[in-house]
């Protein structure tokens, strides 16, 4: 289902836990991404990109909430720092259909510093909270925050902690603690990634100090073995760069880490057949505004990760002469440069 306005979206009835989440990514986590993430895992959480308050409050709606139903659950992560403007975004996320309003304190980058708001926002918790309760107040669903567990070279608990337990008081109940602080002045966002060094033990403090919130655990997260072993002290674990770098890491996460034993399971090929008929209706929509076939298949670069063969399935599907033929076919053409079935 192609969703081109509100009413055309209709939310989950049944929500699952947020056990597993894929987090937010700039230009990376656009619908063509998390629809096809949506064909390996069926229950796994889904984030958009960050969407700046700016960008809904006076821009093109459309073109930032449109999805497809079928990426459910899905939610929104916001951008902004003014709670009149995060209330109003929120509401146009809800009536657009998405299943969370998540609230972003803690981008690095310059850029979104200069808004006054990303990671920066985590040195005015009661600004953060104040915006938590205008959004809380203008939707039903669930108003979550994404944040870092210090700024700069604060690396004391008490920090993290009196900002969780600010924002707690005005109601919100999940949080997505990003393993590490975020320096805001001196490094880029790619070393705010690498450099501050990951310290999951605050995650795992804050949920034993919190025992009724929901607390996931996000950075540097890998492999199966590393989620079963932070869900032994947090609610949820959300996978990044790994998640789309390597997406068949999602393949088994539905039947260990939900329990779907009916989930069903799909071959890399099975999963590339299915995003066949989305790609031609979604050329066919956007085809006029601009979108390429790479739009779609960019994100699917590193489905054959760790198989012989994977090299020439990324060269077949990079072929600037064959993307600009715009048919969708080129994913079973590349796939078929695999020795072996995938």
């Amino acid at each position: 289902m192609s969703s081109q306005n509100p009413a055309a979206v209709l939310p989950a009835t049944s929500l699952p836990s947020r056990r597993l989440s894929v987090a937010p990514m700039m230009d990376w986590t656009d619908r063509h991404c998390r629809m096809f993430h949506r064909q390996i895992t069926r229950h796994t959480w889904l984030y958009t990109e960050m969407v700046t308050t700016g960008a809904l409050v006076y821009g093109d709606v459309e073109r930032h909430l449109r999805y497809d139903g079928a990426e459910h659950p899905v939610a929104l992560q916001l951008g902004g720092s003014d709670p009149a403007d995060l209330a109003k975004s929120a509401k146009l996320g809800e009536q657009w259909g998405y299943d969370e309003i998540n609230l972003n304190c803690g981008c690095p980058s310059e850029r979104v510093q200069k808004g006054a708001f990303g990671a920066c926002l985590m040195g005015e918790p009661q600004l953060v909270a104040d915006c938590v309760k205008a959004m809380r107040d203008a939707v039903s669903v669930d108003v979550t925050v994404k944040h870092r567990i210090g700024i700069d070279y604060n690396e004391e608990y008490g920090f993290v902690r009196d900002f969780v337990g600010t924002i707690a008081d005005a109601g919100c109940r999940t949080f997505i603690v990003h393993a590490r602080n975020a320096v805001l002045k001196g490094l880029s966002p790619k070393e705010n990634r690498e450099i501050p060094p990951l310290r999951y033990e605050v995650a795992y403090q804050l949920k034993r100090e919190f025992p009724a919130l929901e607390i996931l655990i996000n950075g540097g997260i890998r492999t199966d073995e590393e989620i079963a072993l932070h869900l032994q002290h947090v609610d949820g674990v959300m996978l990044g760069r790994e998640a789309y770098h390597n997406p068949w890491v999602m393949a088994d996460w539905d039947r260990r880490f939900y329990g779907d034993l009916d989930a069903p399971v799909k071959t890399r090929l099975q999963v590339l057949e299915a995003m066949l008929p989305y790609i031609a209706e979604q050329l066919r929509l956007y085809g006029q505004h601009g979108l390429k076939l790479n739009s779609i298949t960019r994100h699917m670069l590193g489905i054959m990760t760790g198989l012989p063969g994977a090299r020439a399935f990324r060269q077949v599907l990079s072929d600037s002469k064959k993307l600009a033929t715009g048919d969708p076919a080129l994913l079973l053409e590349a796939a078929a440069r695999m020795p072996a079935a995938a």
